[in-house]
């Protein structure tokens, strides 16, 4: 797992977003898996820039959001679609039918699940994938106890997720109880994984999955597990590392070593 701590947020949004571009510009048809969620919000606004500037195209991209709310239809405000749409599909040059997302208003969500695994295998799988973490340690909506070889899948939010995520909700209560989401073996199967956390509230997941044991507990310990795993954080998150030291021997300010 590779570390890099960053002095700011500003600057793990700008890393992560170095990385996405790279990924745009070394491949022909890239997958990219994208993550919501405040965290990613500064990572999109970089993108766009970059577009903006000429510095990247979506033009040949395919997407897949790591996940969805059961019960929301597409244009729901709160969709994890319109918020994708808002943040980045509307201000790049990305064909919208090679964005994807797990349909929250389907008949079935379990066939819908097994519909959208099997999307994400049909396109090649995903180049990178984009990922926060929640202060309870899980990764797209693999909430503890998740199964760390669990696919794409409907899950039971917990309180603490659905009390994170009322501030984008007019009522805590109108938060769905109930999501669409990547399994942990779908983001292992990710050929690069991109992990960005920033604020004092992630500190204690963050210091976990680093440095704790492998466990359901805390399902984003399941990157110790890939062989291509970064993880940006800015001072604060980094707060619990007890080898932060090394951390930023390795990679001063989160930069790529110099090897002499």
């Amino acid at each position: 797992m590779k570390v890099l701590v960053v002095p700011t947020a500003e600057r793990a949004a700008t890393r992560a977003a170095g990385l996405v571009a790279d990924c745009l510009n070394v491949g022909d048809r890239p997958v990219l898996g994208l993550a919501t969620g405040s965290t990613m919000e500064p990572v999109y606004a970089d993108l766009v820039a970059r577009f903006r500037t000429g510095a990247i195209s979506f033009s040949g991209a395919t997407t897949f959001n790591l996940d969805e709310y059961v019960g929301l239809s597409p244009d729901h405000p709160q969709s994890y679609r319109r918020t994708m749409h808002r943040l980045l599909f509307d201000h790049v040059d990305i064909d919208v039918g090679a964005c994807h997302l797990p349909q929250g208003d389907a008949p079935d969500p379990h066939v819908e699940a097994q519909r959208y695994d099997a999307a994400i295998a049909a396109a090649g799988g995903i180049d990178i994938q984009l990922l926060g973490i929640g202060r309870n340690g899980h990764i797209g909506f693999n909430e503890p106890t998740s199964s760390l070889g669990a696919r794409t899948r409907i899950k039971t939010l917990t309180r603490s997720t659905r009390q994170a995520n009322a501030a984008f909700f007019a009522k805590p209560e109108d938060v769905p109880r109930h999501a669409i989401t990547m399994g942990i073996a779908n983001i292992l199967e990710a050929r690069h994984c991109v992990l960005v956390a920033t604020g004092a509230a992630k500190a204690g997941a963050v210091a976990r999955m680093i440095e704790g044991p492998l466990g359901a507990d805390c399902p984003a310990t399941a990157l110790q597990l890939h062989a291509r795993a970064t993880v940006i954080v800015d001072g604060h998150a980094a707060a619990g590392l007890e080898l932060i030291d090394y951390y930023q021997e390795i990679h001063p300010d989160g930069e790529e070593p110099v090897l002499v």
